[in-house]
């Protein structure tokens, strides 16, 4: 890409995977290999593009790094806990880079999305099982806004952290999970 283009001005960090529904397990049942494989991706992915894409920034003294966590990275769920440890890593690694390419004028920052819907999460939330057990309903129940996310609505959220205006933003986490980690909106 930089032989091509000659430059890098913004990373985005997107990819990552979740935890398969055979392996939601407690941790004392949570097999090592599904273990290795998620934070392969979600964590040590991040890392190594990030340490590539800083190496061209802080050689121009410029760039954004933008780091896809979640909300499961800021407040933990169960049966997920490799998911929950990478996001949280990349939550605190997002801000230990910030700490570190400052004075290079490079601003890392992260986004923590909450329920959104994917192409997957469309398929996963109307699937027989998941309707059977009404997740739907049970998630939406969480959320004050009672509605997931748009990928749109995450992406305006990574433009805002890209753009000029928000040149004095760096080490930040951006919350997009209409209110799901401010509290619980239901009564009980």
């Amino acid at each position: 890409m930089l032989k091509e283009h000659g430059r890098l001005d913004i990373l985005v960090n997107n990819a990552g995977m979740g935890v398969a529904a055979a392996d939601r397990k407690t941790v004392d049942e949570f097999r090592p290999e599904a273990w290795d494989t998620l934070l392969k991706v979600d964590l040590t992915g991040v890392f190594l593009m990030s340490r590539e894409g800083a190496k061209a920034m802080v050689a121009r003294k410029s760039g954004r790094i933008i780091n896809i966590a979640s909300v499961l990275g800021l407040v933990p769920m169960r049966l997920q806990s490799s998911y929950v440890a990478a996001k949280a890593g990349v939550v605190n690694l997002t801000r230990s880079m910030a700490l570190e390419l400052a004075p290079h004028g490079v601003l890392v920052n992260g986004i923590a999305p909450g329920s959104t819907a994917t192409e997957d999460w469309k398929r996963w939330i109307h699937d027989k099982g998941s309707e059977a057990k009404d997740l739907h309903a049970k998630l939406m129940s969480h959320i004050p806004l009672a509605r997931p996310a748009t990928t749109q609505e995450i992406a305006n959220g990574a433009l805002f952290l890209a753009a000029p205006e928000s040149s004095y933003i760096t080490g930040h986490i951006l919350t997009i999970d209409g209110g799901w980690t401010a509290g619980f909106s239901r009564d009980f």
